[in-house]
């Protein structure tokens, strides 16, 4: 097998320890050198200088949790690095320890056998951490909704029927009123502050419960957590504003996406940058993102073709976004998923439709351009003549004779 680097290393990597070894390779057999290193800063610098001092070009190690990212700041510039999916390079079973682990990377990378992960610039790096972080805290102002929900459900109190949302301004006026000790359903009726699809009779009975103490003081904790949680998310995301200013065309080009909101679209430029030289086509990215049939063939039988796991950031934004986009009537993405649907179930189609908005945004980002809607007919007027042969099979199947004719 060719070698491709001649001095290299592999790099095993825990949360207190890294395993190094250098290859080199010179003449005809190889040779290893292997050295252990703390995970503190003057442990890292360390080993800084004993692979420099080896004249090391490349440096290969997994992807271990958070653990990989420190010893990557730190070598990033002097090597050429390469981060690697675990997945991907497990050795041979029986023989695992942390100085195999390092030998068999160094193994690996010497001869071009690691398929390097995308690890994005730093300001990316920084807005994702924002754009993820905010994705936490908006999933915990649920969670705490949830459980008002399930409260509100042991005092026989039905807010949740006549309002959309009891989070908003209405139902947080009703809640605040409550744990305060309010009772009476008319006055809470009357903190309405906008025409609901309800009647106020409707409001009042379904205000009209049995509220304790117990009840009052937990509500209060509730609603607490949700404005200190709001007070965070609202900090977020004027510090997210502020660093996704040299990215806003590229955002605002990605709202011209159905369904892509401007928060929808900051998550995507995130997660997979701006620079798209890192994919060699739009159906590298959507593999990347775990949003395309696997490839699991043997024996001449296709066997099961589930998307893989992984890239749920990126894979939740875009499924959450394809169910928005799929309600835009007339649109080329609603007439494919109803196409889809109808053979394949809503699920597969709903995937296959995220995997489209990100090709979309491939290209919209690649080539600095806004999003080309093309309607809802483009599937019909492109496959025309399949369409006309299936039409025409189905009704000789109901025993008529079809005779097609161009129209003049």
């Amino acid at each position: 097998m060719e070698m491709l680097h001649s001095r290299c290393a592999g790099l095993d990597v825990h949360k207190d320890l890294i395993v190094g070894s250098i290859r080199i390779q010179e003449g005809g057999v190889p040779s290893h050198e292997l050295r252990s290193f703390g995970a503190t800063t003057s442990e890292l610098l360390k080993l800084l200088d004993w692979l420099s001092a080896a004249g090391c070009t490349h440096v290969a190690m997994e992807a271990t949790g958070v653990y990989w990212k420190p010893v990557w700041h730190v070598l990033e510039g002097p090597f050429e690095l390469v981060l690697a999916n675990a997945a991907h390079i497990k050795g041979v079973p029986g023989r695992k320890s942390d100085v195999n682990d390092a030998t068999w990377i160094a193994d690996l990378l010497a001869h071009g056998l690691i398929r390097s992960s995308f690890v994005p610039p730093q300001e990316i790096q920084e807005v994702r951490d924002l754009t993820r972080t905010r994705s936490n805290f908006v999933r915990e102002v649920t969670r705490h909704t949830c459980r008002i929900q399930k409260l509100l459900e042991d005092c026989n109190v039905k807010l949740s029927s006549v309002l959309s949302d009891i989070n908003g301004v209405t139902g947080r006026s009703i809640l605040t009123a409550i744990a305060k000790g309010q009772k009476d359903p008319e006055r809470l009726a009357d903190m309405a502050t906008y025409n609901l699809k309800a009647s106020r009779s409707e409001l009042v009975e379904s205000l009209r419960g049995r509220f304790t103490p117990h009840h009052r003081f937990m509500l209060s904790q509730e609603l607490k957590a949700i404005e200190e949680l709001q007070k965070i998310i609202a900090s977020i995301e004027r510090r997210l504003g502020k660093a996704m200013e040299p990215f806003r065309a590229a955002v605002k080009r990605l709202t011209t996406i159905p369904g892509v909101s401007d928060t929808a679209s900051k998550g995507i430029v995130a997660e997979i940058g701006l620079d798209m030289n890192r994919f060699p086509t739009d159906g590298h990215l959507v593999s990347w993102a775990c949003l395309c049939p696997s490839l699991n063939k043997t024996a001449g039988k296709n066997r099961s073709t589930r998307i893989r796991k992984g890239g749920n950031h990126l894979k939740d934004l875009l499924v959450q976004c394809a169910w928005a986009a799929i309600r835009t009537k007339g649109s080329y993405l609603q007439s494919k998923y109803l196409r889809l649907k109808s053979r394949h179930g809503p699920k597969k189609a709903i995937v296959a439709i995220a995997a489209d908005m990100l090709r979309a945004a491939y290209f919209i980002i690649r080539n600095n351009v806004e999003y080309r809607e093309l309607g809802a007919d483009y599937l019909q007027v492109r496959d025309r003549s399949k369409i006309a042969k299936k039409l025409v099979e189905r009704i000789k199947k109901l025993g008529f004779e079809v005779d097609l004719r161009e129209v003049a």
